[in-house]
């Protein structure tokens, strides 16, 4: 399933996205897309409904992120070999983990607004994944059974923030509207394989990255395996993978956004966003 949720923000609807690729109204199954919607049990429910009998949504408008009760948002660093070696940095030999706070969550199409006398905004495509069932001390194999589904994220990043204004990378992440999340996600069951999906990422039209889960160091069910050692991950979470080479910083010299910049990315099965940059303005924040 592709679940989604529609309309302005602050006043969202439940949906799915149909075979033909149709939004279908779950308003009347259930009131928002929540974690417990997200369990084995919820989804389960989802599964045994009949699409064809679900309203059809002519003009859905505007996507929101497609699911509520974001709980943690956890996210990767460095976690492909190659941005890694853009970065100047050595390939980690341990996931480098941060967090994007709640509040820079947006809508895969919802502007993407800089801070004020920011100069180093920045781009990253990335899979993200959410979990389903409460986690802890997950086996290797069995990690991918926590997970309910996949999103596209792009982790917009201020480089000037994370890298120069000392402490953790957190400062330069977490900035409202720096975690475009959706359109959809896409429940595991449509995913054969979450290390084989392409990914990419232009802007103003040049493509920018291009890349492949293939080429991730630490795999899903890894990372799944490793945070669930350090936290307990419930459902809700979102957890966004890294992004691979291509990203601003990485140019020579570097590439930087600037108000007016479009950003159009997309994976594999997940659906594509599109951003426009912002100079600071509160009025876009709420």
């Amino acid at each position: 399933m592709k679940l989604l949720r529609y309309g302005p923000k602050g006043q969202e609807k439940p949906g799915l996205l149909d075979a033909d690729g149709k939004v279908r109204d779950l308003c009347g199954v259930l009131a928002d897309i929540t974690p417990q919607t997200l369990s084995p049990q919820g989804l389960a429910a989802l599964r045994a409904l009949d699409v064809n009998s679900l309203p059809v949504v002519p003009s859905p408008g505007r996507f929101g992120v497609p699911f509520s009760g974001l709980g943690k948002f956890l996210a990767v660093g460095l976690n492909y070999s190659d941005h890694a070696a853009e970065a100047g940095l050595a390939v980690p030999s341990e996931p480098v983990l941060f967090t994007k706070w709640d509040n820079c969550l947006s809508g895969p199409n919802d502007p993407v607004v800089l801070p004020k006398d920011a100069v180093k905004g920045d781009w990253e495509v990335e899979l993200g994944f959410v979990i389903g069932t409460t986690a802890r001390y997950v086996p290797l194999e069995r990690a991918l059974d926590y997970v309910a589904g996949y999103c596209v994220v792009n982790d917009v990043s201020e480089r000037e923030y994370q890298i120069e204004r000392g402490g953790t990378w957190d400062k330069g992440k977490g900035f409202d509207t720096f975690g475009p999340v959706g359109p959809w996600l896409v429940t595991t069951d449509e995913i054969r394989d979450p290390q084989q999906l392409g990914l990419w990422l232009d802007v103003n039209g040049v493509r920018r990255q291009t890349g492949n889960t293939s080429t991730m160091i630490f795999s899903v069910a890894y990372l799944v395996h490793y945070l669930s050692q350090f936290t307990t991950l419930k459902p809700g979470d979102l957890v966004t993978t890294g992004t691979p080479p291509g990203v601003g910083l990485g140019h020579k010299p570097p590439v930087f956004l600037k108000p007016g910049d479009v950003m159009h990315l997309g994976i594999d099965g997940l659906g594509e966003q599109t951003q426009k940059v912002h100079a600071y303005d509160a009025s876009l924040l709420d």
